[in-house]
Parts: structure tokens; C-alpha cells; sequence
């Protein structure tokens, strides 16, 4: 039985920290180690982490530096054959971490496990809406701009996969490997960068499972919601990238900024912003006009979504996007069932 070596990145987190050691606790596979990172937090996440005492435990404290830092030491500090990732405020099913061994135990070649996920609130209540990622033939193309490891709650990676891609580096007193960029820039598009990294670089497949393992809390007061950074960030990754490969770039550049615009567009409807989203749908059809032909239908729908919130009655509109969200969920379960029963 492997061990699997967890890491949580905590900061500022004591509304969620709890639950989220809790779900990592309960599950079926118990054979990991749990690394906790507190990076610098000043509310009571470091005090809640430490009322634990499963000796599977274990709390690293350092000064603040970012998610990515956070992820770097405890990647530096674990033991495990395989390295699973989950961020402070998301929750894990049961059986997240068997399923993904078992996963990487009958595929070899899968350096990078995934899983899709179910959103659910602040509260932790089920949207009854899922992030439907492309599972497997993985290219670059769709890691930038379809991003099918939807968040960093998801992936369980093999221990080879970040030897392959470390480098070192002298960026707080001492050289360390890094694994993560923790360029501050960068965040919240470290984790794409990486992917792509380990799409470009190593001879690692990156693959997913079609169950949602992962509840990812949609939190307006997160990163995903600060759209201006998240744009800044994402523009820094493309530079990042285009060091390393700069011909691949060169062709994929305006396709990926279309790409990440629409994404925008879809956050600023969740927190109705609409003129905010229209701008974003007119700047991703600008960068690249074909993306309505390549996704006719989830481009029509987000610019449907954006025009509505702009242009409706906010009552007329949030009738709509309720029957929306139904008939959305209910496709997205069945079509995630469906899946699951034509690989048993």
C-alpha cells in the first residue's frame, strides 16, 4: 500500500481549515500523510489545525509567501510515492484518494491523476452544478484554454512527476528546489503553469477520472473572484511559457487569451457583474473570432448569460438562471453517471 503524501497550503483559513482536514481524515485510503502548511496566517487557522492529533499530522509553519511557496515545502517535505494537493477551503469525497491509486496503479504512463468536481457554497451546499473536464488525450492546447484540472483540490501526482520538472534557485536566502513557480505574479495561474510544464517537458500523461471527487467551494471572497489579477496572472504565465516554448506561444497566444477571457466572463456572471462580463465576451471574440465556431455552444451560452444580467431585470434574470442551473446539473450528472458506467 503506497503512501500519498497530502498537502494543504493554509492561509487566513479558519472558517473552512477544519472541515477540510476533516474530509482528508475520513478517508478510505489511510495510508498518507497529511502536510499542512500554515504560511503565515494570523486568524486562527494555525490553532485550529493544531487541535488535530492523528499522528498522520504533520503542520509546517513559515512566513507568508503564497500558495505556490506552500506547495513547494511541503512537496519538499514529503514522503510519499504519491503527492495529492487540496486547498484550504475544499473538501475531498471519501474515496478520493483510492480512486486515484488505483487509477495511477493501472496506468502507468499517468504521471497526473485528476478528478472532476461538484461546487457547493460558502455554507458547503451543494450547487448541484460540475466542472465537466476532458479526461483523457490531454495536449497543451487544452490546458491552456480549457484547463481541464479545474482546480488545485484534484490532482494526485506521482513523486517522479515533480523531479522532472524542479529547478533550483536562490529566492530566500538559501538554494532550494522548486517545484510550483513562486513568482507572486503568477498567482492564481501558478498551477496551469506547472501543468503545462509537465505537458512540455516530461514524458508524464496527464489523465482524469469522470467521478467529482472534489467540492469546490465558490467563495466570492477568493482568488477566482479578484478578475483583474486573475487576468494580470494569467497574461505572466504566458510569458512564463513562452521561455520554454516560444514557437508553441507564438501559435497558441491569442487562442488562450480568448479562451481565458470567456472563463472570465462565465466568473463575472457568477458574481453579476454584468457589464463586467460583456466586456469580457467582446474581448474574447476580438482575440480570437473563431472560438465561436470551435465551442459554438458555450460561447452563445456565456454571452446569452452575460447580455442577460446586463440587460434584464435583475427578478426576470435570476428566474432564468435558476431553471439554467437545473437543467445544467442535471445534464452534467447524467452525462458524469454515464461515463462512470461505461468504464465499469
Amino acid at each position: 500500500m503506497k503512501k500519498i503524501s497530502v498537502i494543504i497550503p493554509v492561509y487566513q483559513v479558519e472558517k473552512y481549515i477544519a472541515a477540510t482536514i476533516k474530509s482528508v481524515l475520513e478517508q478510505t485510503y489511510t495510508n498518507f500523510e497529511l502536510i499542512i502548511v500554515d504560511d503565515g496566517s494570523t486568524d486562527k487557522s494555525r490553532e485550529i489545525c493544531q487541535q488535530f492529533t492523528d499522528p498522520r499530522i504533520k503542520i509546517i509553519f513559515q512566513e507568508n509567501r503564497g500558495v505556490a511557496a506552500a506547495r513547494n515545502t511541503g512537496i519538499r517535505n514529503a514522503q510519499g510515492e504519491y503527492l495529492a494537493l487540496l486547498d484550504a477551503d475544499d473538501l475531498w469525497l471519501p474515496e478520493k484518494l483510492a480512486k486515484h491509486v488505483a487509477h495511477l496503479e493501472t496506468s502507468p504512463s499517468v504521471g497526473v491523476s485528476f478528478c472532476r468536481s461538484a461546487f457547493i457554497d460558502e455554507q458547503g451546499k451543494p450547487l448541484g452544478i460540475y466542472q465537466i473536464s476532458k479526461l483523457q488525450d490531454i495536449t497543451p492546447l487544452d490546458l491552456i484554454c480549457r484547463t481541464p484540472i479545474g482546480n488545485g483540490s484534484v490532482p494526485v501526482m506521482r513523486r517522479e512527476v515533480f523531479e522532472d520538472i524542479k529547478f533550483s534557485d536562490n529566492l530566500y536566502g538559501v538554494v532550494e528546489n522548486f517545484y510550483f513557480d513562486d513568482d507572486r505574479q503568477l498567482h492564481p495561474s501558478e498551477d496551469v503553469e506547472c501543468w503545462l510544464r509537465i505537458a512540455l517537458k516530461t514524458k508524464w500523461k496527464i489523465e482524469g477520472v469522470p467521478e467529482a471527487l472534489t467540492l469546490y467551494r465558490v467563495n466570492p471572497s477568493g482568488h477566482s473572484a479578484q478578475l483583474l489579477k486573475k487576468l494580470n496572472s494569467w497574461k505572466r504565465m504566458l510569458e512564463k511559457v513562452h521561455v520554454y516554448a516560444p514557437d508553441l506561444m507564438d501559435q497558441l497566444e491569442d487562442i488562450a487569451m480568448a479562451y481565458q477571457y470567456r472563463h472570465l466572463a462565465r466568473r463575472a456572471v457568477t458574481l453579476k457583474l454584468g457589464s463586467t462580463a460583456v466586456q469580457f465576451m467582446q474581448q474574447a471574440l476580438s482575440a480570437h473570432p473563431r472560438i465561436l465556431q470551435e465551442e459554438l455552444r458555450r460561447t452563445l451560452m456565456t454571452l446569452a448569460a452575460a447580455y442577460s444580467l446586463w440587460l434584464l431585470p435583475r427578478s426576470l434574470y435570476h428566474e432564468i438562471e435558476s431553471l439554467a442551473l437545473k437543467v445544467t446539473g442535471a445534464n452534467q450528472k447524467r452525462n458524469i453517471l454515464q461515463e462512470q458506467s461505461a468504464l465499469q
